[in-house]
């Protein structure tokens, strides 16, 4: 086996890591945002984030006092990675799709089993926003036949969201996809 990857999968924050950055390569994350996140101290997390760093697998640069960490997209595995992340998740090209169709959405979470990596053959799903729930229906049964898995969906309000966010936050969960946060400049 390739001293790369020997110890690679040695650690469930490191795959959460690897997960994250390399599910949507082109987002940042932020140490502390990781930490919170994966509920992990930043020392657990920065020794991560150095891993796999240091494997070159990821990349950083500053912003402020801060370091941004993200997929490094030159690496030659990056590739095969993204692909095995996307497909760990029964994701590949299908999220995109339904973000594109299913209405207002602004943040979908993946819970249970395979945010933690299990593939048990059925996805969990909580799409917060304004949901079309018919073309979310027909998206659904689609991507079903597609992946192979079965999909449960929660549609959630913003609002619904904060109510249940408690309960929510004792069970594993994984974020797919947020919109970006939009930029106020006072003028």
């Amino acid at each position: 086996m390739n001293s790369l990857f020997s110890g690679l999968i040695t650690s469930k924050t490191r795959i959460k890591i690897l997960m994250r950055l390399f599910l949507n390569p082109d987002r940042n994350a932020y140490l502390r945002e990781l930490a919170d996140e994966f509920h992990a101290s930043p020392s657990h997390i920065k020794e991560e984030l150095d891993q796999l760093k240091n494997a070159d697998l990821l990349i950083s640069r500053k912003n402020g006092r801060q370091v941004l960490f993200s997929a490094n997209q030159k690496h030659p595995v990056f590739h095969e990675l993204h692909s095995m992340v996307q497909k760990a998740l029964g994701m590949d090209r299908i999220l995109e799709s339904m973000i594109e169709r299913i209405g207002n959405l602004e943040k979908a979470l993946l819970i249970d089993d395979y945010a933690e990596g299990k593939d048990t053959g059925i996805i969990d799903l909580i799409l917060i926003g304004n949901i079309d729930k018919d073309n979310l229906q027909d998206l659904t049964n689609k991507t079903e036949k597609y992946i192979d898995r079965k999909i449960r969906t929660l549609s959630l309000t913003a609002d619904e969201f904060k109510k249940l966010a408690p309960n929510l936050d004792q069970r594993p969960q994984f974020v797919l996809w947020q919109r970006e946060p939009k930029l106020h400049y006072e003028t």
